[in-house]
């Protein structure tokens, strides 16, 4: 367990460092697992940052900001991808219309949204704002479920390079989450992403063929794939279809 003052010779961010760097990953605490640092603000150039070095923000109201990068790191490979016999029985129905980028304020809105096991959430209002600011700048994304043209499920995330850093999900109707991750990662095949970062591990991520890397392999991947320039056009309303 990390006693105070490991935890008191953490990184103070000064949100009026004009680099919006960050400390070494190394400097990482391993528990809790991958607390880093506190401070800094939400602006666009440190979150962007912050996912290009393998960092992201997660912390409560009340709570000063807290960037964490855990080790091991959570990560799916496009080419990875497991469809379970069941999931592809529903995927056959095609129960849901999926688009990408057509109601992110309201995906997040929903991710945000207490859950049923009475957990509270981490996606504060100062977040929601910070994250649709990054919508609207091109950076981050949304992916919709909709049946019978109501919104079901979904999930957003981060796009740097050829990477993809997914943020949350939801679901208020069974599978619609799991049918909107499979025909993005489908998409993002075709697209030539090298990677998804899931953040921290969970069984429904492993079994849609998620896997645990350190996070110094992580961090090098990083350095190799969002270096890569993509032509982001593709990044607008759009209807997916599996072929």
């Amino acid at each position: 367990m990390a006693n105070n003052n490991s935890i008191q010779n953490l990184a103070w961010i000064d949100s009026r460092d004009p680099d919006a760097s960050f400390p070494p990953l190394t400097d990482a605490l391993s528990e809790p697992d991958g607390l880093l640092a506190f401070g800094g603000d939400l602006s666009a150039t440190r979150l962007l940052n912050a996912y290009r070095h393998g960092i992201f923000p997660w912390y409560s109201d009340g709570q000063p900001i807290m960037w964490w990068s855990p080790d091991p790191r959570t990560v799916l490979l496009p080419s990875d991808l497991k469809i379970s016999r069941s999931l592809r029985k529903t995927l056959n129905k095609k129960p849901f219309v999926i688009t990408v980028d057509t109601a992110f304020e309201h995906v997040i809105a929903a991710c945000a949204e207490p859950r049923a096991d009475g957990e509270g959430t981490w996606i504060t209002t100062e977040m929601q704002a910070a994250y649709c600011r990054m919508h609207e700048q091109g950076h981050a994304h949304s992916v919709e479920a909709w049946q019978d043209g109501e919104l079901v499920g979904g999930l957003y995330g981060i796009a740097i390079g050829q990477v993809f850093f997914g943020e949350s999900m939801f679901s208020r109707v069974s599978n619609a989450s799991k049918v909107a991750f499979v025909h993005f990662v489908k998409w993002l095949q075709t697209l030539n992403y090298q990677l998804i970062d899931c953040q921290v591990e969970s069984g429904h991520l492993f079994s849609l063929g998620a896997t645990n890397i350190p996070r110094d392999e992580f961090a090098s991947l990083l350095n190799r794939y969002c270096e890569i320039k993509v032509d982001n056009a593709h990044w607008k309303p759009t209807t997916l279809e599996l072929e």
